[in-house]
């Protein structure tokens, strides 16, 4: 399974990233090394300025750029007063879950003033990707684009774009990021809202003092750019678009798409995609903004809009005002839905769909947002004076003190079960306007779902109304998977799989289940490991919305998990 076939030559890619609390350095050389000097530095937004996590004193950090198929060695030296870890966001990582990033699933975090040495296998993905923390919240500032090419020899399935640009959407608190989960879990309620979104790092002109903290793109009329696009927001889903101009969409998550053209896209958090851009229009100024797309009712949400000005070439006598893009407004469920029902996978002899036409290993997931009581005497600012809790499939996720990897190749006992259920513990009407309070309430565990070597497997992922329905954008790592349907209220196992695309469904790796909605997936079950699942709006997965699949060693060497690296951290 993959987002196309065949491989290309390994060629090894040496990369070093040094985290420091405002600083990471990176080397970049197919071959050869370089080194850059190790420094701190501060940041200045809505006038204020701060020390953030960074790589190379980067925010976001450095593109890394590779061939499909590469390897990429990546040293990441901990100069931070933080635990931190590394995740590649949409590498399969085939028989590696070693060098996969999370916390306490496939590691131990690096502790400061300690290095680990990622080795990242590049197989079938394609286009854009991202890299990211998952430590704590330092995925806030520690993130980048991961930029995949065609093999050496082989071409774009559109149209050669004349140059490419990141655009990295993401947020800014001018208070410290790392600090937010815990003040939040010391009341129970929300963590606080950021000040600002940005854009490559940048607010826009719409916020205070941000005239100069503008993300601005040059462009020549007439020419095509590829926007490597990456949403490292925390919390929102994002509308985004760019005035008077049309997009194309031609990749997601790593994957090729039919070309979608539209006015605006929908992203979520942890989601990538490709997106082309015609310089087609007057010479001029021209907004492209983002602004959240917020579906749960009551949930508090950041509704400011940033933007960066896309800057035709050429002389003005007076800089015009910048046209304003068409967003559509933040609760607007049915333009997300108009967008999203268009992916369709890209399908050619070279691009073959790879979707189990018959599956022998059934899941259902419902994702709940939960409410916890609180002692008598000290209230939570949760909703009636609780506590949040999230949870799959009723169970609240609890983090054990080793990693689930290192505990299963060592056989250490105690630190989790394997008896996560494959099926809701309980049965209700998932979506309904007014469940029972005693839904409300979630049970805990440190659980695994154990899947057998190349199983085919078919999991629902239901969205519930057990609190506030919300958008949930759900990320699978370790695998790329089909989405073959969706759809609104609870999953009809007899109705909705006859509607299934089975023909050119999206590959993807983030996929976002709809308020009060479901999402099938499929995919085969070929990478051995420890493998998370988890939803991306951070505040969702600190309360406990995450599982992890244990899928079994295959029968020969070929399909067993590598052995564990030497410098393995400690926990």
């Amino acid at each position: 399974m993959g987002c196309r076939s065949g491989s290309a030559p390994m060629v090894k890619v040496l990369v070093f990233f040094v985290l420091y609390v405002s600083l990471i350095h990176i080397a970049v050389g197919k071959v050869h090394h370089h080194k850059f000097v190790v420094e701190s530095s501060s940041y200045t937004r809505l006038c204020s300025t701060k020390n953030i996590l960074t790589v190379n004193g980067e925010f976001p950090g450095p593109t890394l750029k590779a061939n499909r198929g590469d390897k990429i060695i990546v040293k990441v030296y901990n100069k931070a007063s933080y635990n931190i870890t590394i995740h590649w966001h949409g590498v399969r990582q085939l028989r590696n879950p070693w060098s996969d990033g999370p916390e306490y699933i496939t590691q131990c975090p690096i502790q400061p003033g300690k290095m680990y040495k990622y080795r990242v296998h590049l197989t079938t993905e394609e286009g854009t990707i991202w890299w990211h923390a998952h430590s704590g919240w330092a995925r806030a500032t520690v993130h980048g684009a991961f930029i995949i090419y065609p093999n050496r020899g082989s071409s774009y399935p559109f149209h050669e774009p004349d140059a490419e640009i990141p655009i990295i959407l993401g947020e800014w608190w001018k208070k410290d990021a790392m600090e937010i989960p815990g003040n939040a879990n010391k009341t129970g309620g929300e963590p606080i809202l950021s000040d600002a979104y940005t854009i490559n790092g940048q607010p826009g002109y719409l916020y205070p003092c941000s005239k100069n903290d503008t993300f601005k793109m040059k462009v020549d009329y007439g020419k095509r750019y590829l926007l490597r696009t990456v949403s490292a927001i925390m919390d929102e889903e994002m509308f985004f678009g760019i005035a008077k101009h049309k997009l194309t969409v031609v990749g997601k998550d790593g994957c090729y798409l039919k070309p979608i053209k539209t006015d605006y896209v929908m992203i979520t958090p942890g989601q990538s995609m490709d997106i082309l851009l015609e310089a087609n229009q007057p010479p001029s100024h021209y907004f492209m903004a983002a602004r959240s797309y917020s579906s749960a009712v009551g949930a508090g949400f950041d509704n400011t809009t940033t933007t960066g000005t896309v800057i035709y070439s050429g002389s003005y006598h007076h800089p015009p005002q910048p046209f304003a893009p068409y967003l559509p407004p933040y609760n607007r469920t049915e333009a997300s839905t108009d967008f999203t029902k268009k992916f369709r996978s890209l399908v050619s002899k070279h691009l073959p769909v790879r979707v189990a036409t018959e599956v022998d290993t059934h899941l259902m997931f419902t994702i709940s947002v939960n409410l916890l009581n609180c002692s008598a005497d000290k209230p939570c600012t949760g909703p009636f004076g609780k506590r949040f809790a999230a949870s799959v499939n009723n169970i609240s996720y609890v983090q054990p003190t080793i990693d689930f990897l290192q505990a299963y190749y060592y056989k250490i006992p105690g630190i989790y079960e394997m008896d996560f259920p494959r099926n809701p513990p309980n049965k209700f009407n998932y979506t309904s306007e007014n469940l029972p309070e005693y839904l409300l309430t979630p049970s805990f565990g440190t659980k695994v779902l154990v899947l057998e070597y190349n199983a085919s497997v078919e999991l629902i992922l239901q969205g519930t109304n057990v609190l506030a329905s919300d958008n949930h954008p759900i990320h699978l790592h370790g695998y790329s998977f089909y989405v073959v349907g969706w759809g609104f209220g609870n999953f009809n196992p007899k109705k909705d799989p006859l509607k299934y695309n089975l023909i050119d469904p999206p590959e993807e790796t983030t996929v976002g289940v709809p308020k009060n909605g479901w999402v099938a997936v499929r995919f085969r079950a070929d990478n051995p490991g420890m493998w998370l699942l988890h939803c991306h709006i951070e505040r969702h997965q600190t309360w406990g919305m995450t599982m992890v699949f244990l899928v079994k060693d295959g029968p020969s060497p070929e399909n067993r998990i590598f052995q564990p690296p030497h410098d393995l951290p400690k926990c």
